[in-house]
């Protein structure tokens, strides 16, 4: 006869066996049953096409950080902004169009805040802020020009004219303008700057609202040649 001692402690060590077994056959996934690693899409530049990245290929945030094209940019930009405020102060009193005010206006809150932006952006990296009271100053700051800057003959000659004629002369010189600093944005990506998370955000944003209205300036611009 068997004693019923031994046996119990046999069958305890058998179930305890089985049970553990079962747990692990549970928590265990198999490897073709695991989720393929998701591609991401990666936005390019703007006016340029996006590309699909696998998840070994994609940088580390962390990696990214401004460069001297970017110091270069948003200095630049500072001027570029201070010379579109410029040209919004001789509205007033010289144009004849309703709109033309109304959209001055919006121009002058959304350069002057991104103005605000910049300046935030070179002091928290303790970058030299230019210094442009009346928004003279036609290049970077390293004697290279800066695209869609007016001369100061187109200045003066904005200055003298009224009525229509000064509505339409400030929407041709605004879009040439604006499509100067859609010109500094392809620079700047274009040379290999803008990876930076705060200064992408930035400019990506500075690009889509120039386009924006550069749109309802030709709109405008058409409505006053009718």
């Amino acid at each position: 006869m068997i004693s019923s001692t031994p046996y119990r402690r046999l069958l305890v060590l058998v179930l305890a066996a089985t049970t553990i077994s079962a747990c692990t056959a549970k928590t265990e996934t198999p490897k073709a049953a695991q989720a393929p690693a998701a591609n991401i899409v990666q936005p390019g530049a703007p006016g340029q096409g996006s590309k699909v990245l696998t998840a070994g290929e994609v940088p580390r945030a962390e990696g990214q950080d401004y460069t001297d094209a970017d110091v270069r940019f948003m200095q630049g930009m500072i001027r570029h902004h201070s010379q579109a405020l410029r040209m919004t102060g001789l509205v007033a009193g010289r144009g004849e169009s309703k709109d033309l005010p109304r959209f001055a206006k919006r121009i002058e809150i959304s350069q002057q805040d991104e103005i605000d932006q910049m300046v935030r952006w070179l002091r928290a990296r303790l970058q030299q802020v230019p210094s442009v009271g009346s928004g003279a100053g036609h290049d970077h700051g390293d004697g290279e020009p800066m695209p869609g800057m007016l001369t100061e003959a187109q200045f003066a000659e904005l200055e003298q004219a009224k009525g229509t004629r000064f509505d339409r002369l400030f929407y041709e010189d605004m879009i040439q303008h604006h499509m100067g600093a859609l010109t500094m944005v392809e620079r700047l990506f274009g040379g290999g700057g803008g990876g930076e998370s705060a200064i992408n955000q930035f400019v990506t944003h500075v690009d889509g609202d120039q386009r924006i209205e550069i749109d309802r300036m030709r709109a405008l611009l058409a409505k006053l040649n009718r």
